[in-house]
């Protein structure tokens, strides 16, 4: 166990000492925020509201199309088409919809849109569907002889409730949240199974390329030497993930302090920020934090360490057994790799299914087998636990987990027993089946 420790501690200040280390590690993450600061400040400072007159001469629209921040409606009266094309060339306007006073949908006529420029792909959107909202509208209020508000209380009379057999309600603010939660979780997860697995694989195939591996199994068992580079990059995984988040949270933090008018002058830029103050205003505040308070954080985050040093232990044995194998060339290591990547991407398949149904039963498969229920089962737990997950099968997967990372770390050590000392042979899969099953 000495011996481990002393391997791990090692590989892991081998890589943090390195300049290397220090500039992916901090200076990627300021590059990266700073390059969106120049382009929040950029878009702030260049920002210009979209404005379109409306002369409605049939009162189509009753006097009212609902405006956006970075697109504004305005109704003018009295205005033909050649005042309106002069305010285009004044530049008042941008675009106009004029609708003549015998204009009649039913026959058929469409409505003209002119501006004085492009319209981009997302403006014309955004107008196609304001107009048709409020055309809607108002042939609904026209047709029922009703008001706004009657039939804004008709619309949504017949709002479903969901909830559990306990009688706890599953509100859509509470199952947004989940599946946000639960969808970043599993991709993180994924990330990190290939990156510091990739990583420990390279780090093996150094060694033995550079004949260093000859010199210390020397000294140690080749487990004991597996074991500690294992641990040791880990290590050094989880100091630079820790890091970026703390990077990370504090550069979003800095960049809100930079531009705090950002929201207010870049709809693109400030979409969460209006979607929060018109939350306020509808009360939808008080929901949302009233659905984080339904969701089990600590649980949630417990679950993520365990299956973020499970799911690394299990593959990093086992893309340690590839690296052992393989000589210099990178192509042999390929080759090998498909049948361990491949798991990694069905689990990520899987997780895009979990999170839409985590009771259907591909989801339970996924975070019950121990190759896909790292990802898999982090994307379905926030989505409650017994309600989603019941006790047993979290329990199971926490066990079969554990036996899978035995499992694959003794399969791994017999082959990294053989191979990280053969050199000039093309290995196969077969080959490797055959190291791993051999007798001592």
């Amino acid at each position: 166990m000495n011996k481990i420790w002393i391997i791990a501690q090692r590989e892991f200040l081998s890589r943090v000492q390195k300049k290397t280390f220090l500039l992916t590690t901090i200076l990627l993450p300021v590059i990266i925020f700073g390059l969106y600061g120049l382009i929040i400040y950029f878009a702030v400072k260049t920002t210009d509201n979209y404005k379109v007159a409306i002369a409605d001469n049939a009162n189509l629209f009753g006097g009212k199309i609902e405006s956006r921040d970075d697109i504004k409606f305005q109704f003018v009266k009295n205005e033909t088409i050649a005042s309106l094309k002069n305010k285009i060339a004044n530049k008042e306007i941008d675009g106009y919809v004029f609708v003549p006073a015998d204009f009649d949908a039913s026959k058929g006529n469409n409505i003209s849109f002119v501006s004085g420029k492009t319209v981009g792909l997302m403006n014309r959107e955004h107008i196609q569907k304001r107009i048709d909202e409020a055309m809607q509208e108002r042939k609904l209020l026209t047709s029922l002889n009703i008001n706004k508000k009657e039939l804004d209380s008709l619309q949504h009379s017949n709002d479903i409730k969901f909830s559990t057999v306990e009688g706890k309600e599953e509100n859509d603010t509470k199952v947004g949240i989940s599946y946000g939660v639960g969808y970043a979780s599993g991709f993180l997860i994924y990330l990190i199974l290939f990156i510091y697995g990739t990583m420990v694989m390279r780090g093996v195939m150094e060694e033995k390329t550079n004949r260093i591996a000859e010199v210390i199994i020397s000294s140690v068992k080749p487990f004991q030497l597996m074991m500690g580079k294992i641990t040791g990059i880990g290590a050094v995984g989880l100091v630079q993930f820790l890091i970026w988040i703390t990077l990370t949270i504090s550069l979003r933090v800095g960049m809100v302090l930079l531009f705090p008018d950002a929201a207010d002058s870049n709809p693109s830029i400030g979409v969460a920020t209006h979607a929060l103050e018109e939350a306020k205003n509808s009360g939808a505040v008080n929901a949302v934090l009233g659905s984080l308070s339904d969701i089990n954080f600590p649980l949630i985050i417990g679950c993520f360490i365990f299956y973020f040093i499970g799911g690394y232990l299990l593959y990093s044995s086992l893309f340690a057994a590839v690296g052992s194998a393989v000589n210099e060339d990178p192509q042999d290591a390929q080759s090998l790799l498909l049948p361990i990547t491949m798991p990694i991407i069905f689990g990520i398949v899987i997780m895009t299914k979990a999170v839409n149904d985590p009771t259907c039963g591909l989801a339970v498969f996924g975070s019950l087998f121990p190759l896909t229920s790292p990802i898999v089962m982090m994307a379905r737990i926030p989505f409650g636990v017994p309600n989603a997950v019941p006790y047993w099968q979290l329990a199971l997967s926490v066990v079969l987990l554990i036996g899978g990372f035995i499992f694959t770390t003794w399969v791994s050590a017999k082959i990294y027993r053989v191979g990280i000392l053969m050199y000039g042979k093309k290995i196969t899969w077969k080959e490797l089946w055959k190291w791993a099953w051999r007798k001592n």
